[in-house]
């Protein structure tokens, strides 16, 4: 038999495959891929650098849904606004994969670049360096925050007996569809109106 056209396997497959795992089960392992793609297990780790490479991949395919360009705005803070809300927009398709992300350290390439521009976005701004990560990291906490929080049931508070806790009630019946982005657009501005300040203190 000769060999197929399309190659029955490749980094894209093991990715694509990879993260309808993780969407399904808040996992993946290379057997299960090898399983799903219908080859041998050791066929996989022909095409990635084990566990650890597949997971770079994923990282790979969900930043990829990060819009980089919006860095080039202006103000900074503009830029920063703009790289938030598509960040969470790209990791909230893909809830389940947030803890592996963020529990194993960054090393894709193309992921990087991204944080590269990030960094020379804030330090073009006049950030100490000192401050830059920090800046970035706590956008960071707040994006994939409320990106969980997108994946939430729709009813996070279930009351049993209302005259128990008569506040809570009525502050639940005053919240609308909207209450994930509401929370998230309110956290963003406080968090970009202490950044300016911070900068701020830097430049007088």
């Amino acid at each position: 038999m000769g060999r197929p056209r399309t190659p029955l396997l490749d980094r894209e497959r093991i990715t694509t495959v990879a993260l309808e795992l993780v969407d399904e089960r808040g996992d993946f392992s290379v057997p299960a891929i090898a399983r799903r793609l219908g080859v041998q297990t050791a066929s996989v780790y022909h095409h990635v650098d084990g566990r650890d490479g597949i997971v770079e991949l994923l990282r790979e395919r969900v930043c990829s849904a990060i819009d980089g360009g919006s860095l080039d705005r202006e103000p900074w803070d503009e830029a920063m606004g703009a790289w938030a809300r598509s960040y969470r927009a790209a990791f909230a398709a893909h809830p389940r994969a947030i803890p592996m992300l963020t529990t194993s350290p960054v090393r894709a390439p193309k992921v990087l670049v991204q944080y590269e521009k990030a960094v020379g976005r804030l330090l073009d701004a006049g950030f100490p360096l000192a401050d830059v990560m920090p800046v970035i990291i706590a956008m960071e906490n707040l994006v994939l925050g409320s990106a969980l929080d997108m994946a939430a049931p729709e009813k996070m508070w279930e009351l049993a007996d209302e005259t128990a806790t008569p506040r809570l009630a009525r502050a639940l019946g005053a919240i609308d569809e909207s209450r994930t982005d509401a929370a998230f657009e309110l956290a963003l501005a406080g968090y970009l109106e202490h950044c300016r300040r911070r900068l701020a203190a830097v430049v007088d």
